[in-house]
């Protein structure tokens, strides 16, 4: 049986729609493009713009890598593997103390925990403690869709980062929530203007362990 290519590609999103549960609706956030797909594969990349609140774990699942994919350039597990490229015209300046509100959008609930951390990017490392924790009962499924408004809806502050986040692409502001086995990432590219040199806090980065 054959089936049509229309069909066939409809058929195709549904199934990946399937799998897709939430992301950071607001500030902008890192999406994929041409320089994504240089490294990670157009295969990824079309599976992420067909449903872009999936996971790594459903790319895994349905065989999104091709032959172009790099994992020595390309952490599916950070920011999901999108790349600053495609995205240095949305980079913001925060200084310390700014407060910054987030909008988190949850289509499909699974409990788990979740955090927002400033991460440095160059070597995939929490930089300081993290901006927020929900260390359990992240988005239950019995209280779905009238969600806790601190888990979809609430404010980080950013802190003194010694000059560490200067340069853009440096530094991401990440929403990271795994459930049910599957993670889920937004990044907000920004950057902070250096500090007055005689004033510099002792900033230490560290790996994220959950």
């Amino acid at each position: 049986m054959h089936l049509p290519t229309s069909l066939l590609t409809l058929t195709s999103l549904l199934v990946t729609h399937a799998y897709a549960h939430g992301l950071v609706s607001s500030p902008i956030t890192r999406t994929p493009g041409d320089a994504t797909a240089a490294v990670c594969g157009q295969t990824m990349v079309d599976f992420y713009l067909a449903d872009n609140t999936s996971y790594p774990e459903a790319l895994l699942r349905e065989g999104g890598l091709d032959e172009n994919y790099d994992p020595e350039l390309c952490n599916l597990w950070l920011c999901k593997g999108f790349q600053f490229g495609d995205n240095s015209a949305k980079v913001v300046e925060y200084v310390a103390g700014d407060e910054v509100p987030i909008e988190v959008f949850i289509r499909i609930p699974h409990l788990g925990f979740a955090n927002v951390s400033i991460v440095d990017t160059s070597v995939n490392a929490v930089v300081g403690e993290p901006l927020r924790v929900w260390e359990d009962g992240y988005a239950d499924p019995a209280e779905f869709p009238n969600l806790p408004e601190d888990q979809v809806k609430f404010s980080v502050t950013v802190p003194e980062l010694g000059g560490l986040c200067v340069e853009p692409g440096k530094c991401v502001i990440q929403w990271y929530w795994f459930g049910a086995e599957q993670t889920y990432e937004s990044c907000i590219d920004f950057t902070q203007p250096a500090p007055d040199p005689d004033a510099v806090p002792n900033v230490e980065a560290r790996y994220w362990t959950a």
